[in-house]
């Protein structure tokens, strides 16, 4: 018996017209809302975090773990988080994760940074992670961070997003003197070393009765020390331990004429966070045990104690299994879990069409987005998920009614990426990429689809309670 034409071909759903009702619509504007007052607030890893473990312990996960506890978080370094909520049936059946990263690009600053010159206080920077340095130049900045000082006692940094507060600047050369400039490729033409932050510019106030010079260089950087020593009570030696970021100043927007889009900092990839953590508060009664994983430094290669590649992961699930499943073995508990890698992918920019290959691209508006595999320039580096499991998933999204799509960043031998899902495929788990499709990924204000968000967090829904 022959198929009909619809079943045979596939066709892609449009998201506003799966979400077309007026309960619908208010469910997205709703989760849109929630998700800019988290973009704006959550900048850096440990902001993240801290809210997240914040607003779990308020829906009753809890720090210690016991065989009667249900809800279980912990944190690593405040930068890595891991949230589980037990399932009906016993872990030696695997589990369901979500693993997403709380780290986004951006420009920090040196161990080493204040100086001055030419009668301005700077700061010299060490950018995080790819970005266009261009981008990030002739914009309002706003510092995040820890300042740790010597007896151990942490000190928390934000300047520029309050409207008094004044906001940083990197400077950017005036084109009637960039002819040169111009000329250059653009990998030449933006200096890493001089992405310095402008911070200061009135000198100290010298005492007469103390034989101060006051024409003596050093005053403008002296009087910036002398401001964050009022404000946070630290000294210049205290910039040595520190973690200092600029980051784009300001709330997150809606963006378009009918509002239909979000802009901001930090979609990449804390849009999949913030989809992964609201799944999971939404389905409280799983059938196999449900973790959600937020690690720091994806964006320089996962590296580090707080990264994908450290043992975090493994040693949590190991005192999991000791308190709800003793004498289950580990690897049979990582071999029969299935996860997804939540990152977002390149949605198709109308005006840069040639690095599109636009049958296999991602697409505003569609839902999120499955990536068999990353990597670049013939897979290197990249984890290719089994057909078997996206076959399940297929199944388990279109039985929600959750619409999807399937894509790869970009054309052959011109995109490319990594993700942390070959870090958790090399335990023996079925582990795939998704996540919603975003313009200007990287850039200090991204742009992501309303719809794909609600889109995002439902499929994140089906698959933890599957």
């Amino acid at each position: 018996m022959s198929k009909k034409k619809s079943e045979l071909e596939y066709s892609a759903r449009n998201c506003w017209d799966v979400y077309a009702s007026t309960a619908d619509r208010k469910a997205v504007d709703a989760r849109a809302e929630a998700y800019v007052r988290f973009l704006s607030t959550c900048k850096t890893e440990r902001e993240t975090v801290e809210h997240l473990l914040d607003a779990a312990k308020r829906s009753g996960f809890s720090e210690t773990l016991s065989p009667k506890s249900k809800a279980y978080a912990k944190a690593q370094r405040g930068k890595t988080l891991l949230l589980a909520r037990r399932g009906k049936r016993p872990l030696s059946e695997g589990f369901r994760l979500i693993g997403a990263h709380v780290d986004t690009p951006r420009i920090d600053l040196k161990q080493h940074p204040l100086y001055e010159d030419s009668d301005l206080g700077l700061m010299k920077t060490h950018y995080y992670g790819g970005i266009r340095k261009y981008q990030w130049m002739a914009r309002e900045l706003a510092l995040h961070g820890v300042v740790v000082k010597k007896d151990g006692t942490l000190v928390n940094i934000v300047v520029g997003e309050a409207p008094s507060d004044p906001v940083l600047t990197i400077t950017d050369l005036l084109p009637h003197l960039a002819q040169k400039q111009v000329e250059q490729k653009v990998g030449d033409a933006f200096d890493a070393e001089k992405l310095n932050a402008v911070v200061g510019h009135e000198p100290a106030i010298n005492k007469k009765d103390a034989g101060d010079d006051t024409k003596a260089k050093g005053r403008v950087k002296r009087r910036v020390l002398e401001l964050l020593h009022a404000r946070y009570g630290i000294t210049e030696a205290d910039l040595f331990s520190a973690e200092l970021q600029l980051v784009p100043a300001g709330p997150a927007r809606s963006v378009g004429l009918d509002g239909s889009m979000i802009g901001g900092y930090g979609h990449d990839d804390r849009s999949c966070v913030f989809a992964a953590f609201e799944a999971l508060m939404e389905e409280k009664t799983p059938e196999h045990t449900q973790l959600v994983l937020f690690w720091d430094k994806e964006e320089i290669g996962s590296e580090g104690a707080t990264g994908a590649q450290s043992l975090f992961f493994e040693y949590a699930l190991e005192e999991i299994i000791e308190a709800w499943s003793p004498g289950t073995r580990l690897s049979q508990v990582f071999e029969r879990g299935m996860a997804i890698s939540a990152d977002v992918n390149a949605a198709v920019d109308p005006d840069h069409l040639d690095v599109f290959e636009k049958m296999n691209a991602a697409y505003m508006g569609y839902g999120p987005c499955f990536n068999k595999f990353t990597g670049h320039r013939g897979k290197v580096g990249a984890n290719d998920a089994h057909p078997e499991f996206i076959a399940f998933l297929r199944n388990i999204l279109d039985e929600a009614g959750v619409p999807w799509q399937m894509a790869e960043l970009g054309k052959v031998d011109l995109g490319g990426g990594g993700t942390v899902a070959k870090f958790l495929a090399v335990y023996g788990m079925d582990v795939i990429d998704m996540g919603p499709a975003v313009l200007s990924m990287h850039s200090p204000f991204e742009v992501l689809s309303k719809v794909d968000m609600h889109a995002t967090v439902m499929a994140f829904r089906a698959f933890l309670k599957s």
